[in-house]
């Protein structure tokens, strides 16, 4: 049978599709609403829909059943951009590593991380790395641990900090450190004079959290914690940032929770206070994917372990009256 001729293979390029529909397309997938990946997206709905539509006809399939309350991805359209999102993601690696190259660098290792790097072990990794590989570029992403986890999976970054110590399915694991948890307080609060807080003072109080990364650990950690002394908590969520929830704090919207590494960064009448119990801290472990071979990747990680060395469980304090 004769091989097909080379000019016959990319016929879907031939047809000009362009990065930024299939760009587009991934983000529709994930918000399943084209108004919310507009918002997200910073343009119009109609651009967005205008060039999906484009990105089906090229295609010759749908990639979405549409209906009143919202999108839902076909077969074929789950199929083409769990595909294309790896591919996208290599272009993006090429890219930077082409970049990289120019600038005399001499590698890259890209970061997940889930908090506040003001202060405690990542800041340090960080810093100690950045100064003895000062020609690798580090790259660093916030998200929460699932969306970590589906990035280490899509090769979009080497390793990622995130919560636990088991590991996700296909990935490799390290446990670092852990990490003390914090009560954030309006300075008027009752317990802002204390030094350290019990979960058993906190239990009655109405707690506020952030709908991105971290939020969503923190909402975990308060109903856990919560359900240990047999009752269930109050928790609002609000589409902000990490400053803007601080704000909110100080203004008496409620109570939250941070790690400790996000104590270094000071707010505006706002006070943060360890929580007692010895079962008060997080584990904190980086996962990757054992078949990376990125160069910079093993060169983290060996310093990781190496800082991580001799590092205890944060003693819990004496609890204030």
């Amino acid at each position: 049978m004769p091989k097909t001729p080379p000019q016959a293979i990319p016929l879907v390029f031939s047809g000009a599709v362009k990065l930024v529909s299939i760009s587009q397309a991934l983000v529709v997938a994930e918000q399943l609403s084209f108004t919310r990946a507009a918002k997200v997206l910073g343009i119009r709905q109609s651009t967005v829909s205008r060039r999906v539509r484009a990105l089906e006809d090229q295609l010759g399939v749908s990639l979405f059943e549409r209906d009143v309350i919202g999108v839902r991805l076909t077969e074929a359209g789950r199929r083409f951009l769990e595909t294309a999102r790896s591919g996208l993601a290599e272009i993006d690696h090429a890219v930077k590593g082409a970049a990289s190259a120019g600038r005399g660098i001499e590698g890259v290792i890209r970061i997940g991380i889930m908090s506040s790097v003001s202060t405690g072990f990542v800041r340090e990794l960080l810093r100690a790395f950045h100064e003895s590989h000062p020609a690798i570029l580090i790259d660093v992403t916030e998200g929460s641990a699932s969306e970590h986890i589906a990035r280490i999976t899509e090769r979009q970054v080497d390793v990622a900090f995130v919560t636990g110590r088991s590991a996700p399915l296909r990935c490799d694991t390290l446990l670092l450190w852990e990490a003390r948890v914090h009560a954030v307080l309006p300075e008027s609060h009752v317990l802002a004079g204390s030094t350290s807080v019990g979960w058993n003072a906190l239990k009655d109080e109405h707690f506020i959290v952030s709908r991105d990364a971290p939020g969503p650990e923190i909402h975990d950690y308060i109903v856990r914690r919560s359900a240990n002394l047999g009752h269930s908590p109050a928790v609002e969520h609000h589409d902000v940032s990490r400053e803007t929830l601080m704000h909110l704090v100080a203004l008496g919207f409620g109570l939250s929770l941070v790690s400790e590494g996000a104590t270094g960064t000071r707010y505006p009448d706002v006070v943060f206070r360890p929580l007692t119990m010895p079962e008060d801290v997080l584990p904190y472990s980086a996962i990757w994917l054992p078949g990376n071979d990125n160069p910079a990747l093993r060169r983290f990680l060996s310093l990781a372990r190496l800082m991580s060395q001799g590092l205890r469980t944060p003693k819990a304090p004496n609890l204030a009256s």
